[in-house]
């Protein structure tokens, strides 16, 4: 892993465990999808694909419905304790922030908000702003930071997301929120995996002094 510059982050299941009740539902009432997921995570990147295969937009009517079900998610949701520390911490070794998620704009901004995180980010990026879902956030984010991807770290905990962190050329750090999913995932070769994000800023000083002693 070279220098790293900056950080993608993706609220659901990097940030915060989110229900995945709600993500259920917008898979039924918008896309006639019926499944029962026991993962927020899997609930939400299932609702990606279905974005994806119908366009990457949602009509006006069904946008309408989606936020209000992606809101009523984030009201249920308690942010992961190692947040607010280990991203102070970036941000004091001059490491870029961006959020890139392809929740909808009401959705981060009320994350945001509810948390009292925006000002840890530099940019924030979501599927309307991004104007798609999946990759088209985190390309958005890089392309708007002039970012290189071989200096980007993407947080990913599930295979979509690192399969999407893969396609861009970042570098895929799994964040291991359960020991069996996490196992499983490792299988996928991220570049690396962490149990908490309070070891992210050791990662990635280990990746600066790594590429300080590679020959050239």
């Amino acid at each position: 892993m070279q220098t790293i510059h900056a950080v993608l982050f993706e609220p659901v299941g990097c940030l915060a465990e989110f229900p995945a009740l709600e993500f259920d539902q917008i898979a039924a009432r918008l896309f006639d999808k019926t499944s029962i997921n026991s993962s927020g995570s899997e609930a939400y990147w299932q609702v990606l694909a279905l974005i994806e295969k119908a366009g990457g937009k949602l009509n006006p009517p069904d946008r309408e419905i989606a936020e209000q079900l992606e809101v009523q998610a984030v009201e249920q949701v308690e942010l992961y304790e190692d947040v607010a520390p280990a991203l102070s911490e970036l941000k004091k070794m001059c490491i870029r922030l961006l959020i890139a998620s392809s929740l909808s704009g009401a959705a981060i901004r009320r994350f945001l908000e509810r948390f009292a995180v925006q000002d840890l980010f530099s940019a924030v990026w979501n599927r309307d702003s991004a104007g798609g879902v999946k990759a088209a956030p985190l390309a958005k984010a890089m392309e708007s930071a002039s970012l290189q991807p071989e200096h980007v770290i993407t947080l990913v905990d599930t295979i979509e997301s690192l399969s999407v962190a893969r396609e861009l050329g970042t570098n895929s750090i799994l964040m291991i929120n359960d020991y069996e999913q996490g196992r499983r995932l490792a299988l996928y070769a991220p570049t690396g995996g962490i149990v908490s994000l309070r070891e992210l800023p050791d990662a990635i000083r280990l990746a600066a002094e790594s590429a300080k002693s590679r020959p050239r």
